[in-house]
């Protein structure tokens, strides 16, 4: 084959490979992209607009002991990261409940209000949709801010309560800077998949693991779409929440009883690139005495302390974090 030829060809492969790292863009809801049980959507009406809340209903897998378990995600995370835990409660014989709250996952990125009240009040009609009239209450991260605040809004909902690695234990208003949602949102429109990978991979204190491609690729494919503006949006404005709305005033009025489960190695700060001044960036996010003292905020509460473990132990630490879990339950 002539050289001339060769050239254009060796062109056309490199742009193969180059699609082939780079996966398809996925739109605002995460249209394309396969949870690992089925989908279901609850309408809602919220300021004049109608809105899709997406979930996973998963009944359990063994002898029903006619319990339920909310899981409730992160901030940087969707209902899909939850599949080992929502498969290990199955097989223990729990229905298990996974939302996507209002701006995250396959939910609608709705241009509102947000409030962690209000995530509360749709993540309780769901329940009550779905004829669950008590459930253990189940948060991660900003999962945590929010399963706090459910629990102190319907006590009489909550069986329990499990905080693994909340953020929010903290009052982030007292460190971090301000800045204004437009601020935010600009920040958020430059998102590569590279400043995602950056951020992803201070979750592990051991090394950013190449499983957990599938939970960064998905937001990382969203960059690439035209709806990427209104997940930038919904981003900004949920920051927006965590950074006004502080729980970590009301650990005390918790009524229910309570686990903490709490990486040992977690440094999670909400906002830590807005801080300049590295005394104040040392002085927070130091979960080991954070989980400490919120644990003896709470009546009752128990503290499962993982050494070695980061933000995110039931992916981090499945086995030790679901022998807590399933400890407690």
């Amino acid at each position: 084959m002539p050289r001339f030829l060769l050239l254009p060809l060796f062109a056309l492969w490199l742009t193969a490979l180059a699609g082939a790292a780079q996966p398809n863009p996925l739109n605002a809801t995460l249209d394309g992209y396969a949870y690992p049980f089925p989908v279901q959507v609850l309408p809602l009406k919220l300021e004049g607009q109608n809105l899709r809340m997406a979930y996973m209903d998963v009944p359990a897998a063994a002898k029903a002991n006619g319990r339920t378990v909310v899981l409730l995600h992160g901030k940087n995370f969707f209902g899909a990261y939850w599949h080992e835990t929502i498969r290990t409660l199955a097989a223990a014989g729990f229905r298990v409940v996974v939302p996507d709250q209002l701006g995250f996952g396959k939910s609608d990125k709705a241009d509102v209000h947000y409030s962690f009240h209000q995530l509360a009040q749709n993540t309780r009609r769901l329940l009550d949709t779905l004829g669950v009239k008590k459930a253990v209450i189940v948060g991660h991260s900003m999962g945590g801010m929010l399963a706090t605040r459910f629990a102190l809004l319907y006590p009489e909902m909550t069986e329990k309560l499990v905080l693994e690695d909340p953020i929010g234990l903290e009052d982030y208003r007292v460190g971090v800077p301000f800045q204004s949602v437009d601020q935010a949102e600009a920040t958020e429109r430059r998102s590569t998949e590279a400043s995602i990978r950056k951020y992803h991979a201070t979750y592990y204190p051991g090394g950013y693991p190449a499983a957990h491609d599938q939970w960064l690729l998905p937001l990382a494919a969203q960059t690439r779409s035209p709806d990427f503006a209104q997940v930038a949006r919904a981003n900004a404005l949920t920051f927006d929440m965590i950074y006004q709305q502080p729980v970590s005033y009301e650990f005390g009025q918790l009524k229910v009883p309570t686990l903490l489960i709490i990486g040992q190695q977690d440094r999670t700060v909400v906002g830590r690139g807005l801080i300049k001044d590295p005394k104040v960036l040392a002085s927070m996010g130091q979960y080991p005495a954070l989980g400490r003292r919120t644990a003896a905020q709470i009546k009752g509460a128990k503290l499962v302390e993982l050494p070695g473990v980061g933000h995110i132990p039931h992916l981090e630490a499945p086995a030790q974090f679901h022998q807590a879990l399933r400890a407690f339950l």
